[in-house]
């Protein structure tokens, strides 16, 4: 699902950490230090497990966050960039503003069409 990453639960101390750096292919270690590493929230990493073992097909998608801006990738807007006010599992709101008119315009848009501008 999330390749080149690995996810590691163990009890973490400079020594296991040293060892875990020398893996090999391994580039680096999220966080600030050893002992203080970044760790992702145990709902998300239940999350993950739960997909894994349901074997559901997964694709990848662009990581959006509301009032991020973005661009349409395919279809009749194909290039029309914006900003995602709302975003849910199929669908985002976008709107495109003309900064010189003061004005927005808003229209609902299939999410898996838009990535990160």
């Amino acid at each position: 699902m999330f390749p080149s990453y690995l996810f590691l639960q163990h009890p973490m101390d400079k020594d296991v950490y040293l060892a875990v750096s020398r893996a090999r292919g391994l580039v680096r270690v999220l966080g600030e230090r050893w002992d203080r590493l970044a760790e992702i929230p145990h709902r998300e990493m239940e999350a993950i497990q739960r997909i894994d073992a349901a074997c559901c097909p997964v694709l990848p998608f662009p990581y959006l966050k509301e009032g991020q801006r973005v661009r349409i990738t395919r279809g009749p807007l194909a290039g029309v960039e914006g900003l995602l006010v709302e975003s849910r599992p199929n669908k985002g709101l976008l709107v495109l503003s003309v900064h010189l008119l003061q004005r927005s315009l808003a229209m609902s848009v299939d999410a898996t069409t838009v990535v990160p501008a």
